[in-house]
């Protein structure tokens, strides 16, 4: 039997394989499903196989699949802390999110890939072993991890988000935490043992984890959990619209999530022809700020989405419209899990469902901001209306988040960019966008084709996510003078970006996403 214990999601998973044991708990690809009585097998079976003796903290490099649901709920049965490892994070990043979290088992269904990305940064696989989780056969692969890190008991999760630097921070949750949002998120959507949510998004992303899995399991429902290509995903930014709405036509979804660009791209399908998914009760969009015209469009054509807010710091959605509560422009009211508070200069700040800390930061002995009186400041600016909805106004950092749901530091891409003896100075815009937009100062006596070649390499060396796609030449080099630098050298964002902003729509404009 389950150790349910406090576990929510597992008690119901334990509830439901009693009293309703033949119901599709999780559906993979044609004829690879589980009923909920079948899970609890699957977990116990794979309970025992895992090498628990040795397992500190164990990595998911996984497709989305019944499998990677299994593993994450047997990890959430012994207690482990779990480490999701999305495909679309670089060579560099993965190796960092293992070596930080001091992941020390790795199970993948791509083992030729990963052992690739071991083999290259000299990992030591001290042994590799394969099994069956549901119907994929799975790698397990043992490192050799010289420091094991110290990390405190109850840390169930530790999610890198994608990419706010090269090497992104551990956010540490605990179970209560998770369990908690995936409560307020089964109320706010109402879900119901007869919905079928289809997972586009990855579960190694967090909003997908909860929403995509925890909450149908909470509901008694059916999760749909297909390989990313199958629902039209490659990469961070890849997609292919045709497979998306097949996907959610023959899937009979009811629910599923989308990034702002999944739904223009759904939207925009809809518009030119393609038939619009009947089954879909909830679409909820997040990840990046979405346009209200995007949203009026949206609604023109009877799609039930519903725009929300959220960070991993926070366990993930914060704030959610809802069939109840909404308002286009806002994500909506806070959930109930949470409280929210406004510093003086507009900034939120939030209590009730936060991260016990970072991978880095805990050896510092950081509170435990969850069980405190602590408010996290997210860094985001926003206001709450007199009806309480919740209002996203501008991000206090200089991160953006593009369309596709990822984040980006310009910084980091501008100080490769600017690596290139070809390139003097580099200015990169991409929030809410598809692609990234850089300004370049060109070097020297360096020509288009110069840039071109720098780019395209430099390029390599990024996940797909932080690249630049189009590239204009500056005016003139950013400098004090033109108020486009600081004293100290530092870029001054929003004036470049007035400067440039009309010529840089016009590159979206001309390369806007088509249907294909």
């Amino acid at each position: 039997m389950l150790n349910t214990q406090s576990h929510s999601v597992l008690n119901a998973i334990s509830h439901f394989s009693t009293h309703t044991p033949h119901k599709i708990a999780l559906q993979g690809k044609v004829a690879e499903s589980l009923t909920y009585g079948e899970l609890v097998t699957s977990i116990e079976l794979v309970t025992y196989r895992l090498n628990t003796a040795s397992t500190k903290v164990l990595g998911l490099a996984m497709d989305n699949s019944p499998a990677w649901a299994i593993a994450d709920l047997v990890a959430m049965e012994l207690n482990l802390p779990v480490v999701p490892l999305p495909y679309f994070f670089s060579s560099e990043q993965t190796i960092h999110a293992i070596e930080d979290a001091g992941v020390n088992v790795v199970l993948s269904d791509q083992p030729i890939l990963l052992k690739q990305v071991l083999d290259e940064c000299g990992k030591n696989i001290l042994q590799e072993k394969q099994y069956l989780i549901g119907d994929k056969v799975i790698t397990e692969f043992i490192l050799e991890i010289k420091t094991f890190h110290d990390l405190p008991k109850g840390i169930a999760k530790i999610t890198y988000t994608s990419g706010t630097t090269g090497k992104p921070k551990g956010v540490c949750l605990d179970l209560l935490t998770l369990n908690r949002v995936a409560l307020s998120l089964l109320n706010a959507t109402k879900a119901m043992p007869t919905d079928r949510h289809l997972s586009i998004l990855p579960l190694s992303t967090l909003l997908e984890n909860i929403a995509g899995l925890y909450v149908p399991l909470l509901a008694g429902a059916t999760a749909i959990l297909m390989p990313s290509a199958l629902v039209g995903l490659s990469g961070a930014t890849g997609l292919n619209i045709a497979n998306m709405m097949e996907a959610l036509s023959a899937s009979r979804a009811t629910t599923t999530v989308l990034t702002p660009e999944l739904l223009n791209a759904l939207v925009s399908a809809i518009e030119v022809g393609y038939t619009k998914p009947h089954h879909l009760r909830f679409l909820a969009v997040g990840g990046a700020s979405v346009s209200p015209q995007l949203l009026n469009r949206a609604a023109a054509i009877n799609l039930p989405v519903y725009e929300g807010y959220g960070l991993s710091e926070c366990a993930s959605v914060v704030a959610l419209n809802t069939h109840l509560d909404r308002k286009i422009g806002s994500v909506g009211k806070p959930l109930p899990h949470i409280s929210i508070k406004l510093s003086e200069y507009g900034e939120i700040l939030v209590k009730g469902a936060c991260l016990l800390g970072y991978v880095s930061d805990l050896s510092n002995e950081r509170s435990n901001l969850q069980q405190s009186t602590e408010y996290f400041a997210t860094g985001d600016i926003g206001h709450l209306d007199e009806d309480g909805y919740l209002y996203i106004t501008a991000r206090k950092k200089n991160q953006f988040i593009t369309s596709f749901g990822r984040n980006v530091a310009p910084e980091w891409v501008e100080r490769e960019l600017t690596v290139s003896p070809f390139i003097a100075q580099a200015a990169v815009f991409g929030e809410a966008k598809p692609w990234n937009v850089a300004i370049i100062v060109p070097a020297k006596n360096a020509t288009s084709a110069d840039i071109d070649i720098a780019i395209a390499e430099i390029n390599q060396s990024l996940p797909d996510y932080a690249r630049v796609s189009q590239w204009l030449s500056a005016d003139a080099p950013f400098t004090p003078q033109n108020n486009q630098l600081t004293a100290n050298g530092r870029l001054r964002r929003i004036a470049i970006w007035q400067h440039y902003q009309e010529r840089i729509d016009e590159i979206y404009k001309e390369k806007s996403y088509a249907v294909l």
